[in-house]
C-alpha cells in the first residue's frame, strides 16, 4: 500500500513539474509553442497633438472655444486685445508716411542741386568770355602803354579787369564743383531715405502681422482639449492655451527587438483597443524607427562598467490604420492597445 502512494505522489510531482515546464515555455514561446504572431502590449494610438499658444503678450479679451469642441481651420479660438497692437499700426504707418514726405523732398532737394550745377555751370561760360575780353583788352592796352600812348590809370584799370576776371573764371568753376557735392549728396540722401521708407514697410507689415497674431485661430481641422485659456488673463508669447487633435492618427507599437525578423513595410496588423472592448481592428506597417527607444530617451543607459545583463530593447514600429473601419473614428492619441503581426504572411 506504501509503494502505491509512492507511486501516486511521484506521478503528480512528475505532472507538476512538467505542467511548470510547459508553461514556461509556452510564456516564452519556445518549441513546442512558437509562433508565428509577434505580439506586443507597449503600443499606443499617437496622433499630431498641437499645442496652441500665441505669439505676443497682452490680456485675453475673448474666447470663443470650450472643452474639447471641434473647430474648423481658421475658427476664431482666442482674441487678444487688439487695441496696444492697432495703436502702432498706425503710428508705424504715420511714420511710414513722413519717411514717404522726406523721400519727396530729397527729390525736389536733388532737383534744385542739379538747377544750381547748371546756373554755375553758366556761370563759368560766363567768366570765361569776360576773361577772353579782359585779356583782350589788356593785349591792346600793354604795348601802348610801353610807346606812352596811353595813361597810367587806364593802364592799372585794364590790369585790374584782366585780374578780376580770372579771379571771377576760379569762383566759378569754384562753384560748380560745390553744385556737383551737392547733386551728390542728394542722391546720397535719396539712397538712405530710400533705405527708411524700406525700413518703415517692414515695421508697417511686422505691426499688422502683431495685430494679425492677437485672432489666434485653429491650425487645421481637430478637436480641442482642455482649454486653459481665461477671460481677463494676461498671456505672454508660449503661453499653453490649450492643445489641438487633428482627425488623423496611427500606432505605434514597441517590438522587442528580436521579434522583428519576420516584419517589413507593407505587412497587415490586427490590434485591439482596451477602450473599445477590445474591439479588434487592422492596419499596415507603414515604417520602422532607425534606431531603438532607448537611443532617443534623455539619459541613455551606458553599460561599459560594472556587471551587464542583456535586455532585449524596443524598437518603435509606425502602424498605419485602414481606412473604412467605423470604429477608427473613435481612437484618440494616448489609447492603449494590443498589437499582432503575422510573421508567416508573404
Amino acid at each position: 500500500m506504501t509503494r502505491i502512494f509512492r507511486s501516486v505522489s511521484t506521478y503528480i510531482a512528475l505532472a507538476i513539474g512538467l505542467a511548470g515546464i510547459g508553461i514556461i515555455l509556452y510564456a516564452w514561446r519556445l518549441p513546442p509553442f512558437a509562433s508565428a504572431i509577434e505580439t506586443t502590449e507597449n503600443a499606443y494610438v499617437r496622433g499630431q497633438v498641437t499645442v496652441i499658444a500665441p505669439q505676443l503678450a497682452g490680456y485675453i479679451a475673448e474666447v470663443a472655444v470650450q472643452d474639447f469642441a471641434t473647430v474648423k481651420q481658421g475658427q476664431l479660438l482666442v482674441r487678444i486685445d487688439e487695441r496696444i497692437f492697432q495703436q502702432r499700426l498706425e503710428q508705424a504707418r504715420a511714420s511710414l508716411a513722413a519717411q514717404h514726405a522726406a523721400l519727396a523732398n530729397s527729390e525736389q532737394a536733388r532737383h534744385a542741386a542739379e538747377a544750381r550745377q547748371r546756373a554755375s555751370e553758366a556761370n563759368v561760360a560766363s567768366a570765361e568770355a569776360a576773361l577772353r575780353t579782359a585779356e583782350a583788352n589788356w593785349g591792346r592796352i600793354e604795348p601802348l602803354r610801353e610807346r606812352g600812348i596811353v595813361s597810367q590809370t587806364n593802364t592799372d584799370q585794364s590790369q585790374q579787369a584782366f585780374d578780376q576776371a580770372k579771379a571771377a573764371l576760379t569762383a566759378s568753376h569754384a562753384a560748380v564743383d560745390v553744385s556737383r557735392q551737392d547733386v551728390q549728396s542728394a542722391i546720397v540722401n535719396k539712397a538712405s531715405l530710400e533705405a527708411a521708407v524700406q525700413g518703415g514697410e517692414a515695421a508697417v507689415h511686422l505691426a499688422e502681422i502683431d495685430l494679425q497674431n492677437t485672432r489666434i485661430t485653429a491650425p487645421q481641422d481637430g478637436r480641442l482639449g482642455e482649454v486653459s485659456a481665461r477671460l481677463g488673463q494676461y498671456v505672454s508669447a508660449g503661453t499653453q492655451l490649450m492643445a489641438l487633435v487633428p482627425s488623423q492618427v496611427w500606432v505605434i507599437a514597441n517590438f522587442k527587438e528580436t521579434q522583428l525578423s519576420g516584419m517589413r513595410i507593407g505587412q497587415k496588423v490586427s490590434f485591439t483597443v482596451d477602450a473599445l472592448r477590445h474591439a479588434r481592428l487592422t492596419g499596415t506597417i507603414e515604417r520602422f524607427s532607425p534606431a531603438a527607444g532607448s537611443e532617443f530617451s534623455v539619459i541613455r543607459p551606458e553599460n561599459a562598467t560594472g556587471n551587464f545583463v542583456k535586455i532585449a530593447q524596443r524598437v518603435p514600429v509606425r502602424i498605419a490604420i485602414d481606412p473604412s473601419q467605423g470604429l477608427a473614428e473613435r481612437l484618440s492619441p494616448g489609447m492603449s492597445v494590443v498589437v499582432s503581426v503575422d510573421t508567416a504572411q508573404r
